[in-house]
């Protein structure tokens, strides 16, 4: 198994592969129309500072670890599996060579790290071999050392993984032309002022939240890559009581049963009368992965501010990173 500390950033370990001559897999026949993927072992490395040694244990379950993620892409048939080079004293340039010799397209490396007896952290990265560019990168926390805890974070890797990888797939030029249903939910107030409604939305606020979604759809419907869904006949409690934001993914599901690939939820976050966040978040209806998200920090301005900032950070976030994919 190939061993890399978690401490070297996954960007940093991998600018080394800026430099390599890309070996090209053949671009005609069957496999050309499959993305090919490679799953590097991940790392491991324990600073916990616990006096026994779980060396052993570590192992299990990574390996395990490892061989579900990897049955996570091999069970899609839109993918094939290309075995990781298991020479441990290669560079990361000679073992980007050698996935795309063997046919990969895609790259996926990482690491896992335990930081105390109740933290560990697990880094993903999935470059993009033919034109060396990293297209996800997340870093997650989980809780917990033994086998249910890692089950838990290799799902939500996994999916999160599968989701980036849809991105990267050959599409046939119908596919290509024909828009993405989404569903573009309401928008919801996060209020944290002392100034608050303690029970729903002012009259006031409804406005503006109406006018930041129909700005947002506007925008995403004139781009022509998107075809808007319906959600009236959305009849799920947290889209009545207007708290998608705190249902762990549900809107997802809600927006399959519409008939939508994808979903779109955002918020408006009140820090103070003239302060205000706006954040959203795109899920794969399917599979409930997050394939988009974005906040726009904190900004100076009123509720008429609303609409523009939503309608900009859409428009730099999903819009134009779609367009230069």
């Amino acid at each position: 198994m190939h061993r890399s500390p978690v401490g070297l950033h996954a960007v940093a370990l991998l600018a080394l592969l800026l430099g390599f001559s890309s070996a090209r897999a053949d671009t005609s026949g069957p496999a050309a129309q499959t993305l090919g993927v490679t799953v590097e072992d991940f790392g491991y490395l324990d600073t916990s500072g616990e006096p026994t040694d779980q060396t052993a244990a570590h192992q299990k379950r990574l390996q395990t670890f490892m061989a579900a993620l990897r049955r996570g892409v091999e069970a899609d048939p839109r993918y094939r599996l290309i075995p990781p080079s298991m020479d441990d004293r290669a560079t990361p340039a000679e073992r980007m060579q050698a996935a795309a010799q063997g046919g990969a397209n895609i790259l996926i490396t990482g690491a896992v790290q335990k930081m105390s007896t109740l933290v560990q952290w697990a880094n993903a990265v999935v470059i993009d071999i033919g034109t060396k560019r990293v297209v996800f990168e997340r870093r997650y926390s989980f809780r917990g050392d033994n086998d249910e805890a890692w089950d838990r974070a290799e799902s939500f890797l996994s999916r999160d993984i599968r989701a980036a990888l849809a991105t990267r797939l050959p599409a046939s030029p119908a596919v290509a032309s024909a828009p993405i249903t989404l569903a573009v939910f309401e928008f919801e107030l996060e209020d944290t002022t002392a100034a608050a409604v303690t029970s729903g939305v002012a009259a006031s606020d409804a406005a503006q939240l109406a006018d930041v979604t129909n700005g947002v759809r506007e925008l995403i419907a004139q781009s022509g890559r998107y075809r808007m869904i319906e959600i009236t006949d959305a009849n799920a409690d947290a889209v009545k009581t207007h708290t998608l934001r705190d249902c762990g993914g549900c809107e997802a599901g809600v927006a399959l049963k519409l008939g939508a690939d994808q979903s779109l939820i955002g918020v408006v976050r009140r820090v103070s009368r003239t302060e205000y966040t706006i954040g959203f978040q795109v899920r794969d209806a399917h599979s409930g992965a997050a394939i988009s998200r974005a906040d726009s920090g904190l900004r100076m301005g009123a509720d008429y501010s609303w609409r523009r900032g939503a309608v900009r950070l859409v428009k730099d976030h999903l819009l134009e990173r779609q367009a230069q994919q």
